[in-house]
């Protein structure tokens, strides 16, 4: 099967950082799904995982964290899909990547693909759906019933893959009050244009940024962009007993002590947990996902899709990457459909 891979942490306008390569499609055994992968998205993690280092590989590594394609087999234990069915997911971190044209994904965190979506639409959507909902509902305990209707957040980062979604979910399904941060005119107006109620400057000082907008204090916090930086305003911004969710790691130790007097909460969210720890929740997962298809599929969510590249190639690849690493892609970027000589030269 073609996928693309790396042998070296590579710079990625070194040519070698991500290459086309042949590989053994693999046969599902368990839970597993065998899917034919037609479109993946990029995320961050993949350049994080991708960043030059000394290690090497012997057999090529496949990163990928997003997909959509067709499920063409299934192992013993799967009781949710059948052969023909469309899926998307995002996939765990500890197992071989979307970047390949077959993946074998656990059914537990798969979910059954949007009906108005076509595969590169649905394949911007999965890796950040589920660390939107989940930093949202389940780290901030945000009702999903509309029962915390008027609170405020403050979605930091709010362009991004994470952030396009988060909107959407925050004041369309949470009905939230939603105060987003931008930093350019397009990112500023795509940010309204999926839900947001204000957006504020992210380079400028978010304390002085929300006075100008008589917000004195939010009741939720979503970070989404360096930790380290926002952390100070965060808790000076965040409501007494409200709640700070960042899936963003620190570099270095912030003050916790900050959030005691105001007995308000910081949590982690990390999208890999439950696949990567199996936890007894891991179906979780794949409810989440179809809910988010159904909230397309009624036309409550809108993909966050900002640009397809095709082919599917390790220079198509690499060119997403260096969209990512820039910094200012505004929601996802996708490449799609398969079509190219691979090369098992590393």
């Amino acid at each position: 099967m073609k996928a693309i891979g790396l042998y070296q942490y590579l710079p990625i306008e070194n040519e070698q950082s991500l290459v086309d390569v042949e590989m053994d499609r693999p046969q599902p055994t368990g839970k597993d799904l065998l899917v034919n992968v037609r479109a993946i998205s990029v995320n961050p993690v993949d350049t994080k995982v991708r960043a030059p280092k000394s290690d090497t590989e012997t057999t090529p590594r496949i990163l990928g964290w997003d997909a959509a394609g067709e499920v063409t087999a299934i192992g013993p234990g799967v009781e949710g899909y059948a052969v023909g069915d469309q899926v998307f997911y995002a996939g765990d971190i500890t197992r071989s990547g979307s970047n390949s044209e077959y993946q074998l994904v656990d059914e537990r965190i798969v979910g059954r693909m949007p009906t108005r979506l076509d595969y590169a639409a649905a394949a911007a959507l999965p890796l950040t759906s589920i660390t939107a909902w989940e930093g949202l509902f389940d780290r901030l305990g945000i009702s999903l019933h509309g029962d915390d209707e008027g609170k405020s957040i403050l979605i930091i980062g709010g362009a991004g893959g994470v952030g396009s979604i988060a909107i959407q979910l925050a004041s369309k399904v949470a009905k939230l009050n939603v105060i987003a941060t931008a930093s350019r005119e397009e990112s500023l107006a795509w940010c309204l244009k999926l839900g947001a109620n204000k957006v504020i400057n992210h380079r400028n000082s978010l304390m002085e940024e929300l006075t100008a907008q008589s917000i004195d204090t939010v009741d939720y916090i979503f970070c989404l962009n360096n930790t380290d930086q926002h952390w100070n305003a965060m808790a000076q911004a965040i409501a007494p007993q409200g709640h700070i969710c960042s899936i963003v790691e620190t570099e270095n130790p912030v003050n916790l002590g900050a959030l005691k007097n105001k007995s308000a909460s910081f949590v982690w969210e990390l999208m890999f947990t439950r696949s990567m720890y199996q936890t007894a929740d891991m179906i979780e997962q794949q409810r989440l996902l179809n809910g988010i298809a159904d909230l397309v599929d009624n036309g409550e969510l809108v993909t966050t899709v900002n640009q397809i590249i095709r082919p599917i190639s390790a220079e198509n690849l690499r060119q997403a990457h260096a969209l990512i690493e820039q910094g200012r892609s505004i929601g996802k970027v996708v490449l799609a459909d398969w079509e190219f000589q691979p090369s098992t030269t590393p």
